[in-house]
């Protein structure tokens, strides 16, 4: 079915260009969604190939891996994918050329879990500062150039596997989201202390990967302005310079709920994706995410300002959930919780369908 300009949901389904690299083919990000289904060592597995494949299959213009650990040191959780090694190359090759197959775009998220990282995964997890609450150890000037270098060696990765991109993640309380925050940053030096300073490594990451990936490499940045010890003003401008900048290519805002005021009373009044979309974007693409699970929420993104929407749950739940807003306005997401034999038929593994047992009333007994 091929909708016609009058429709009001054709919007959702316009190529969206970008400054760098090929077009996506519709407005659908897949959201970068933990899953656990992947080696202890990081290696792509048969089964999280068949979870971001049967996604591209599904109609999204691009399929994002979930977070990549960019360190052995940085891993988040069990079962990851891994980007610190050469030896994850052949897994994520594979895994590039089958996203490719199916028209869609593809990307890596780099990531390091900082003091979010499980002491039985990793030992003593690292943070910008030393961190009382969760044992984490504060890293040294030389350490925090190095994991610079690592996020860009991890772009380098993606690069050469075939992605047409990577998307670097800021957001959730992770290692460069701790930097950005004055309550877990108290580092003295270049790194710390003022907002310019604390954005510094975020800056150097996304200025090193344009430097040594090939000019068409595509960009990305997931944020979250709350939660996790954001300041929402700090963030706000953080996003402006660099949509000033145009270094990246687009902006991932992950917003908990697409419809919700700030929880910072100063921003009350208006929803928290305006503060964003009313940003000057110039060349940069921006999107969000956050419990759009039918096609009506999806529209309401792209008509409050974004360019594109980042599915979640909704991918989960439906591997095609582009084709069927495509086909129906009034589409809506099956009702939780779901059966297991559901996800299984959705292309999910039994350690993925484990790990979303941990989520409220999703998985049914």
């Amino acid at each position: 079915m091929t909708l016609s300009p009058d429709v009001p949901q054709a919007a959702l389904f316009e190529p969206l260009s970008f400054a760098r690299g090929p077009a996506m083919k519709n407005r659908f990000l897949l959201s970068p969604m933990t899953n656990q289904q992947s080696h202890a060592d990081g290696r792509m597995s048969d089964e999280e190939f068949t979870w971001l494949t049967k996604r591209a299959t599904g109609g999204f213009g691009l399929v994002m891996t979930a977070a990549a650990h960019v360190q052995s040191a940085g891993q988040g959780f069990p079962g990851q994918i891994g980007i610190f090694g050469d030896e994850h190359l052949e897994g994520l090759t594979r895994l590039a050329a089958g996203i490719r197959a199916q028209g869609a775009l593809s990307a890596v998220q780099l990531h390091h879990a900082g003091n979010r990282a499980p002491k039985e995964l990793v030992g003593v997890p690292v943070c910008p500062s030393d961190d009382p609450r969760t044992g984490a150890r504060g890293l040294s000037q030389s350490e925090v150039e190095q994991l610079r270098d690592d996020f860009i060696a991890g772009a380098w990765r993606a690069e050469k596997a075939g992605f047409d991109g990577v998307e670097v993640h800021g957001a959730h309380g992770y290692i460069l989201a701790e930097f950005l925050s004055a309550a877990v940053n108290r580092r003295d030096d270049r790194y710390g202390g003022s907002l310019e300073n604390r954005a510094r490594l975020l800056f150097e990451i996304i200025d090193g990967v344009r430097a040594e990936c090939r000019p068409d490499f595509q960009i990305g940045l997931r944020l979250s302005p709350e939660r996790y010890s954001q300041n929402l003003a700090e963030i706000r401008d953080v996003s402006a310079e660099l949509l000033r900048q145009g270094q990246i290519d687009y902006l991932d805002l992950s917003l908990w709920d697409v419809t919700k005021e700030p929880e910072d009373p100063a921003f009350k009044g208006t929803t928290l994706m305006s503060h964003f979309t009313s940003l000057p974007r110039g060349i940069v693409r921006l999107g969000a995410a956050g419990k759009v699970m039918d096609a009506r929420a999806a529209l309401h993104v792209i008509e409050a300002g974004c360019d594109f929407v980042a599915i979640g749950r909704a991918a989960i739940l439906r591997h095609n959930f582009p084709e069927l807003v495509r086909r129906d306005p009034r589409y809506d997401s099956p009702s939780l919780p779901v059966a297991v034999g559901h996800l299984l038929e959705e292309g999910l593994s039994e350690p993925f369908i484990t790990y979303l047992r941990s989520w409220p009333d999703f998985v049914a007994d």
